[in-house]
């Protein structure tokens, strides 16, 4: 009879490639999950995988068998979730990414909030400016900007009138002055970071790109905003980023009249069955408490 931590461990194993990585995340003996998938493939009297001492991947069986095993999976789960209805308590793991810089300033509290109110979920937050692959990395959802319209994914709104706003510290536009066209950033000492795995220095502010430049570089955007901060130079950050820190003075919004290209913000999952109760529960939190960051003036022209 099959095993259902058995299928689990199935395809934790596939997705990370490794069992023994499959047995840290699950809290298992090494062996145990080679035992797990043993009895598997004795059950279905096939290999699943073909092993290495450096390798292990699924063999033509394995690949065949693995959406069966999401499947029977997924319709277990949603069973339960019926059973219980829309205010049962979330129990299970669930598994968040997002990017460095709103994970760390306004998710992660609210993150730690949510968890809260539902003591029996297991939350794991993964942090990085790179997208995560939802069919290699252990994540269930994601937070992610500006998604594309044929995106092989779910998407839910969650901030749909974010904009990337130009900011300054007082401090830099002191002593720099201020830039008032797109233009004038070229004499500025931009701050840069990585998009998509490249360098984002050209910045659209209205119907203009501007190609820019300076002295300081980071593949972690939120150092960005902390060097905006320090007075160190010119910043082209998401509304999100910045806003407590143009609240409290720190810094100074530029060039209104030149409004940053829309930067929407989504929750994403890989397939619309793995909207669970607490993907759905998650997303209204989240979207409840950005909106309380919406400016008064929709477009934000008013903020950038």
């Amino acid at each position: 009879m099959l095993r259902l931590d058995d299928l689990h461990l199935f395809i934790r194993s596939s997705v990370l490639g490794s069992f023994t990585a499959a047995a840290q995340e699950a809290g298992v003996l090494p062996g145990q999950v080679a035992a797990a998938i043993k009895r598997l493939e004795r059950e279905l009297d096939v290999r699943l995988f073909a092993r290495t001492t450096r390798s292990l991947r699924l063999t033509a069986e394995g690949e065949l068998y693995l959406p069966t095993a999401h499947s029977v999976l997924e319709t277990l789960r949603q069973g339960r979730e019926s059973l219980h209805g829309d205010h049962s308590e979330l129990r299970g793991v669930l598994q968040v990414s997002a990017p460095s810089d709103v994970g760390r300033n306004l998710l992660l509290p609210w993150l730690s909030a949510f968890r809260r109110e539902h003591p029996s979920l297991n939350l794991r937050f993964f942090l990085s400016d790179e997208l995560a692959d939802f069919f290699r990395d252990p994540v269930d959802v994601g937070i992610r900007y500006g998604v594309e319209e044929d995106a092989n994914y779910i998407a839910l709104p969650l901030v749909p009138w974010n904009r990337r706003v130009v900011v300054a510290s007082p401090a830099y536009l002191a002593r720099r002055g201020r830039p008032h066209t797109p233009e004038d950033l070229k004499r500025h000492d931009c701050l840069l970071y990585l998009q998509q795995s490249r360098v984002f220095d050209r910045w659209q502010l209205g119907d203009q790109t501007v190609q820019v430049s300076g002295p300081l570089f980071c593949d972690d955007a939120d150092v960005v905003r902390r060097w905006a901060v320090a007075g160190e130079g010119i910043a082209f950050k998401s509304w999100l980023d910045v806003s407590a820190n143009v609240a409290a003075g720190e810094l100074e919004v530029l060039m209104p009249d030149f409004p940053g290209d829309l930067r929407p913000l989504v929750l994403v999952c890989p397939h619309r069955k793995q909207l669970s109760a607490a993907v759905t529960r998650l997303h209204q939190w989240l979207y409840d408490r950005f909106a309380q960051m919406r400016p008064c003036n929709a477009d934000q022209r008013s903020n950038g």
